[in-house]
């Protein structure tokens, strides 16, 4: 007789190990749409329900702040479109922190209450339907509660983050961190394109939590010269490919304009030249929808909105209808891959990405984490106040919440976890990122099948608007 221990021993041989092999081995684009100057606490008060149940759990968002008395200030109902614009230069940031300098942490509760009476009131929150698109998109799939900004400032500095780890001129200024901290003082046009002795305030360990000044003279001054994301992809064999997507060649929201080695500027610095700048920065914005339905999606893009799909306040409402044109674009496009003999469609091998730019200056609760002590390092510019993000694709579970903390530079990371670049490679905010959003996504589960988001507007909408282009901000 066979003792009970040989019989579990011969049963065990018998038993195949499961392997669980991925659907796709990688995602084979990715879709980084960068909006406008909200925070979660401004935008997302939607995701709290009607009785408010769901928030701070599992959402972390609160519909109150603090002020600089101390007092709890109840946060005001607005439309999406309201003309209040509160400062969010890095001064702005500063004050908002009311860093306390023994824990080296945000205070939150740097403003007046009465901020309100002068126009630029940082205590308001969107009409929840006014984005429900935004909301349908958080609870249909991935959120982050804790992604932060990665510099204390506005949005041209915040591009070259999001395009190339850092608003540094060059590799030497980003290891002594001293960074570009505002957008260009005399005119909307940045970089290689800046007119001559046009003005840049700087942040260094030095000057914090003050700034300097440098002017762009000689001509092409503030033409960076360090790696970007796009040099990366396009360093690999065979190369991989980009595009951004933006509504002007002279904005400083046109990242790649900084950028030497893209821009190639000629000899007046009036415009760009190189052939990077020729094939991959697309001037429309609206073209990204033509890309996805004629098959032509890069497998990495940056979308850059009009100003009146862009979210910044009084510049229009069609933000969410145009988030979710270009998400329902890919889900429900006929286009297919061919990955390792599969024909997979843009659906099923793409992830979509949808970022603010920065925190605009309304209110948010959650400090973040700063890197340094002031005036002894990073910290002095670096983290800046929450954003809204949130992560779109066939393999996110619904209603994801991730508690991570993230910023920019976990965006970057990504990409290079997902193409095999290496993280942490160009050795910036990259580097400095300890996340790389894996958790959003699971590659071993059956793809869900795509449920369109309804929205005021359609792609149809967006191909048709012959309207002229606003900036994304009119700061």
């Amino acid at each position: 007789m066979r003792s009970i221990a040989n019989v579990v021993v011969g049963l065990s041989a018998l038993i195949v190990p499961c392997v669980v092999h991925a659907q796709i081995p990688r995602f084979r684009h990715i879709v980084l749409i960068i909006q406008e100057n909200r925070s979660p606490d401004n935008l997302f008060q939607g995701l709290c329900g009607t009785n408010g149940a769901l928030c701070t759990s599992p959402y972390d968002v609160q519909n109150f702040g603090i002020d600089s008395l101390g007092n709890t200030v109840r946060l005001i109902q607005a439309p999406l479109g309201a003309p209040f614009d509160p400062g969010h230069t890095h001064a702005d940031f500063v004050k908002m922190c009311h860093l306390n300098t023994t824990t080296n942490q945000c205070g939150m509760n740097g403003l007046p209450s009465t901020y309100c009476s002068v126009g630029k009131c940082s205590f308001l929150y969107v009409n929840p339907t006014d984005v429900a698109p935004y909301t349908a998109l958080a609870q249909q799939y991935g959120w982050a509660n804790f992604m932060f900004q990665t510099n204390q400032g506005p949005s041209g500095p915040a591009h070259q983050f999001l395009f190339a780890g850092t608003s540094a001129r060059n590799s030497t200024d980003d290891s002594s961190a001293t960074f570009v901290a505002e957008n260009p003082l005399s005119s909307d046009i940045g970089g290689c394109l800046a007119r001559l002795d046009a003005v840049y305030n700087l942040i260094s360990p030095s000057t914090a939590p003050k700034e300097f000044q440098i002017t762009n003279s000689p001509l092409g001054s503030f033409c960076f010269s360090h790696p970007t994301m796009a040099s990366l992809l396009d360093s690999q064999v065979p190369p991989l490919t980009w595009k951004y997507y933006n509504p002007g060649t002279k904005s400083i929201w046109t990242a790649p304009n900084w950028i030497q080695e893209i821009c190639e500027p000629d000899s007046s610095y009036t415009i760009c030249t190189g052939p990077e700048w020729t094939n991959n920065v697309e001037m429309k914005p609206a073209a990204v929808l033509s890309d996805i339905s004629t098959c032509n999606l890069r497998d990495v893009v940056w979308v850059i909105p009009a100003g009146q799909n862009s979210d910044h306040p009084g510049s229009g409402t069609g933000g969410p209808s145009w988030v979710s044109s270009i998400v329902n674009q890919v889900g429900q496009s006929n286009c297919t891959d061919d990955i390792n003999g599969k024909l997979l469609s843009y659906w099923q091998d793409t992830a979509i990405i949808v970022t603010w730019d920065d925190w605009g200056g309304w209110y948010d609760h959650e400090p973040p984490r700063l890197l340094s002590p002031p005036r002894q390092g990073l910290g002095d510019y670096q983290y800046g106040f929450r954003v809204p993000m949130l992560f779109v694709s066939a393999y996110t579970p619904i209603g994801f919440v991730s508690n991570a903390r993230l910023d920019f530079g976990s965006i970057l990371r990504f990409i290079e976890y997902n193409f095999s670049l290496g993280e942490g490679t160009l050795g910036y905010a990259d580097a400095r990122a300890t996340d790389n959003l894996s958790e959003f996504y699971n590659l071993t589960r059956v793809p869900r099948v795509f449920q369109t988001v309804s929205s005021p507007l359609g792609a149809a909408f967006f191909l048709n608007d012959t309207s002229p282009m606003e900036p994304p901000d009119t700061d």
